[in-house]
């Protein structure tokens, strides 16, 4: 039993053992995921969960498990861990996942959420909630220039499609990996 943290003199469960019982209770994939990707991308470090799992029960820690896995290959949302699985499907190449892209001047491109080096392509799982405002927009609009003034070609995917679609979107990915590939020996 890990030592209790103190809060206004109440004992509770630190962080990393709340999270990971929430996640033993949670019956489907997308709530842990998205709990474990929140909690990571609030500091807390992937072996920490990784050794909470493995000093605890083990009753309830597949699912956990599995996603902390993903978020340890570099998935930081549930969107990100579907775009792994569609990814696992194609036989493609390991690409970089959350990588930051910069020029040969250092100048900042992007960090797309998977960029396959030796063709110069990026994969973007992009939501109506993160790019559907004007400023959004407008941002993704300035990214997706600053991929083209680059020579770097560019799939977007949404999110829902990874779920309700993967066989078309993992064609989708080959084939445009297909384009990139034909397009960089052209060059070369």
């Amino acid at each position: 039993m890990p030592q209790p943290v103190l809060t206004g003199g109440i004992p509770l469960a630190p962080l990393v053992r709340a999270v990971l019982d929430e996640c033993r209770r949670l019956g489907s994939r997308q709530p842990v995921t998205s709990l474990l990707a929140e909690t990571v991308q609030h500091g807390v470090r992937v072996a920490d969960l990784f050794a909470e799992l493995d000093a605890g029960s083990s009753r309830g820690t597949a699912m956990p498990r599995e996603v902390l896995h993903r978020i340890a290959d570099g998935a930081r949302s549930v969107a990100e861990v579907d775009a792994m699985r569609v990814w696992r499907s194609t036989g493609l190449p390991e690409p970089l996942w959350n990588h930051q892209l910069r020029d040969e001047s250092g100048e900042y491109i992007a960090t797309p959420d998977a960029y396959f080096v030796d063709v110069e392509f990026a994969w973007e799982i992009d939501s109506y909630d993160f790019h559907f405002g004007k400023r959004q927009y407008a941002a993704t609009l300035a990214r997706n220039g600053r991929y083209a003034a680059a020579g770097i070609a560019v799939l977007q995917t949404l999110p829902s499609r990874l779920r309700s679609e993967p066989d078309q979107v993992a064609a989708e990915l080959v084939s445009a990996f297909r384009a990139a590939k034909a397009r960089r020996s052209r060059v070369a």
